[in-house]
């Protein structure tokens, strides 16, 4: 099953038609998907006291962060939009990987106490927008979010695709690297 995660609040927003575009291929090749839309989900990011009560148990009071766990144990193949505001991602997602991310659920520990990943995602495409150049954020994404938290817990086969000058940049842009973020999908 592919799942897509998106984390963007403005529907006119360009990583909305990223989205649309991604969703558009995988109807029309009659893929199977299944949608995270955080914000319309009303996905609340914060870590509570009560979140935290039973996170190293791997429980949650959150019916939300029960429900992506599990959509996250059935996923083969991951997309992920987002785009990068201050260098890095933006707080609902990260919120998204502090309660979701649950012992027993996405990792467990072996006996010596090593991290051990307990999801099998293969092939993950991690789409986002920024307006500074690529370059910049490359430590933030393949070193610690890709390498020390996607890897993890399992999900694995991470191709990067970053379309940088978003907002003030040229149209043609944006449209080109729509055209080639899609034909990977």
């Amino acid at each position: 099953m592919t799942t897509i995660i998106f984390s963007h609040p403005w529907q006119g927003s360009f990583n909305r038609a990223i989205l649309d575009g991604v969703e558009k291929k995988l109807r029309d090749e009659k893929r199977p998907f299944q949608m995270i839309d955080l914000v319309a989900d009303g996905f609340n990011p914060t870590m509570t006291a009560n979140d935290l009560a039973g996170y190293n148990r791997g429980e949650t009071a959150d019916p939300l962060v029960a429900k992506y766990g599990e959509m996250l144990q059935g996923t083969d193949e991951l997309i992920i939009i987002f785009p990068i505001w201050w260098g890095m991602m933006p707080a609902i997602f990260k919120g998204f990987i502090d309660k979701v991310l649950l012992k027993g659920v996405t990792y467990t520990y072996s006996e010596e106490g090593a991290m051990l990943p307990a999801l099998n995602i293969r092939r993950t495409l991690l789409i986002t927008t920024s307006q500074g150049p690529t370059p910049l954020y490359r430590h933030f994404i393949e070193d610690n979010l890709v390498a020390f938290v996607l890897n993890a817990v399992g999900i694995t086969g991470v191709e990067w695709f970053n379309c940088e000058k978003t907002a003030h940049g040229p149209r043609d842009n944006r449209e080109e690297f729509l055209k080639n973020v899609i034909s990977k999908v």
